[in-house]
């Protein structure tokens, strides 16, 4: 059967119509699904500048507990040194007794 050309004419303008409610549907959700992936882009800078914040507050933290150890071990070298000096000052005092 050969269909009429006002049944394919309104076939056409139906196909049409559906085909531009689902173009619309389609671009509504590509644009949502952007503007989530902006809105997730920003919160990841976000949260990358944080982290970044907080790392140089750490990197402070760590060249201070640096410093502060090679302080430390100075101060107990000098320590140890003086008091091997005393003690052997003590071993001459003693061999010197003999």
């Amino acid at each position: 059967m050969a269909e009429s050309p006002s049944q394919s004419g309104a076939q056409l303008v139906s196909h049409g119509a559906l085909g531009h409610e689902a173009e619309s549907d389609l671009a509504s959700l590509v644009f949502e699904m952007s503007q989530q992936v902006q809105m997730g882009m920003e919160n990841m800078l976000k949260l990358v500048n944080e982290i970044d914040g907080n790392s140089v507050g750490i990197k402070e933290e760590i060249e201070k507990s640096k410093e502060f150890a090679l302080e430390k071990k100075r101060v107990l070298e000098e320590e140890k040194e003086q008091f091997q000096k005393a003690a052997y000052t003590v071993l001459d005092m003693l061999s010197n007794r003999v």
